[in-house]
């Protein structure tokens, strides 16, 4: 007797997919499904002007109800926006929720081997015998009669016409069968693992976004503080050549304030593209046409995260993280193969029988049946009953251990986590001073250099280290944020705290 392994399940949603923008410094989760990436979106562009309005998904909120398109062609949209449109849009969760029903589909097969199996079946057929052609010649027909054996008068033909109706009805039932039915258990373990599974990909594609929609904020700041130094430095080329046509300038000065601007230019030129590409990946990834304009609504402010436990934070996580939670799961499907391998051994029963009728169709009709019980007791099969459970045996002790990995890498996880949350707080505090400081050093500059004190080679320099100290700030604001979306996503709860962790 074969063993139906309740892994063909798992089977079904073993789908790779490529990561989508992950950082260098971006550790997967292990065990854990990649973070995804969104293709195929449907057509929702519409010429400048029209009017359209998207359905929220499942992601509760402020801005979730709908979203509507604005006359200019920009959607605008706030972070609970993008989740709820990658929620209910990105081409991976598709493919998981289209994963839950084949699954779904597959238990229901399992079910079916365990429940009663009845069928109805009716038919009936006319048919045309030529006895001749089987030897029953006229001449060995009249012998029959001579002989007596047909009463006198009677005419025998040699056609003979029949039309027969019958109809039944087929039961068959396991009565016995441990091993179909610790595999029937193991199913509703089975699909578990793959709502888990979901899950999980539900949590990535909420850092993926979340990730996406930071760094288009931290792409506009970088654009504003470019243009705004853009300005500037058109004002310090306007009047270093105003000064060298009054003749009380250096013409120096004028070419170095020209270099000065074009750089500036070139900045300007370099952000509006990094912004532009940053924007095609999140509309990407929430299933939008790649080129549609977006206006951000959801800021991204310098808000603190409350000290947490560490204990605290690992117990939370070895509570929600999907990938574990999966591990176990799969655990108690082998666990079930095990024991279903072993119950081979002993002897199954089951019933199969029919009833019905049968006859001419100008009667009579006479019942029929059948019924019978079957056992099949195993005399001898113990070599391929040990080897089905040694292979269950090593796949119980792999995953195991896979638990006992992942416990310890989750907790390798959060403790990185938190020191990047910790590192960057600090940089983003160091960075709003540095800016402050430039920014005062540029004013004194800008005023030496209007009263001719000195030449504009200071305030050149005073422009970079604006220009760097926001720049830094932008980046170090964007990797805080980040970093508490990593931790919320290493303990598992991002889908259901993201704006906790945010400061939202």
């Amino acid at each position: 007797m074969l063993l139906l392994k309740p892994k063909f399940l798992l089977g079904t949603v073993a789908l790779a997919w490529p990561l989508l923008a992950q950082t260098a410094d971006q550790q997967p989760l292990p065990s854990a499904p990649s973070a995804v990436i969104a293709t195929q979106s449907e057509a929702l562009a519409q010429p400048a002007g029209s009017s359209m309005v998207f359905a929220s998904a499942t992601q509760p909120g402020p801005g979730s109800a709908a979203i509507e398109l604005a006359k200019d062609g920009t959607l605008p949209l706030t972070l609970d926006d993008a989740i709820a449109l990658g929620l209910e849009r990105n081409v991976r969760l598709k493919y998981d929720r289209a994963n839950q029903r084949a699954v779904q589909g597959d238990t229901l097969g399992v079910v079916n081997a365990l429940l009663p199996n009845i069928t109805a079946n009716a038919q009936s057929s006319a048919e045309e015998i030529n006895l001749a052609g089987m030897g029953f010649k006229p001449s060995l027909i009249a012998k029959f009669a001579s002989s007596g054996l047909l009463p006198p008068g009677v005419n025998f033909p040699t056609i003979v016409k029949v039309n027969l109706t019958q109809a039944s009805l087929n039961a068959s039932q396991a009565l016995f069968n441990l091993p179909d039915y610790e595999l029937y258990r193991g199913t509703k373990n089975e699909k578990a693992v793959i709502d888990l599974t979901y899950l999980s990909d539900r949590g990535d594609l909420i850092l993926t976004v979340g990730e996406a929609y930071l760094q288009i904020i931290a792409d506009q700041s970088n654009l504003a503080n470019a243009q705004a130094q853009e300005r500037s430095a058109k004002t310090l080329y306007d009047q270093a050549t105003a000064k060298l046509n009054a003749g009380v300038g250096i013409r120096l000065d004028a070419l170095r304030s020209q270099v000065q601007y074009q750089q500036h230019q070139q900045d300007t030129a370099s952000a509006e593209s990094q912004l532009a590409k940053d924007t095609i990946q999140l509309d990407r990834i929430c299933g939008l046409p790649a080129g549609q304009k977006l206006q951000l609504l959801t800021t991204a402010p310098f808000a603190e995260l409350d000290a947490m436990d560490l204990n605290a934070e690992m117990l939370t996580a070895f509570a929600h993280r999907k990938d574990l939670l999966s591990l176990q799961q799969q655990i108690e499907v082998t666990q079930r193969e095990l024991r279903a391998v072993k119950y081979q051994r002993l002897p199954t029963l089951a019933f199969n029988g029919f009833y019905g009728v049968i006859g001419l169709d100008q009667g009579p009709y006479h019942g029929n049946f059948v019924a019978e019980g079957t056992i099949n007791v195993p005399i001898f099969r113990e070599a391929g009953q040990r080897g089905e459970q040694e292979v269950a045996d090593a796949q119980l002790t792999a995953l195991r251990q896979r638990v006992a990995d992942l416990r310890v890498a989750i907790e390798a996880q959060i403790r990185t986590a938190t020191l990047d949350v910790e590192a960057a707080h600090k940089l983003v505090e160091v960075a709003q001073s540095n800016v402050t400081l430039a920014q005062q050093e540029l004013s004194d500059e800008h005023d030496r250099f209007s009263a001719g004190v000195d030449d504009d080679l200071p305030v050149v320099d005073a422009e970079a280290a604006v220009a760097s100290a926001q720049s830094q700030l932008v980046q170090s604001l964007y990797q805080y944020n980040v970093a508490k979306l990593q931790l919320a996503r290493y303990t598992g709860v991002i889908e259901s705290r993201y704006r906790t962790y945010l400061g939202q």
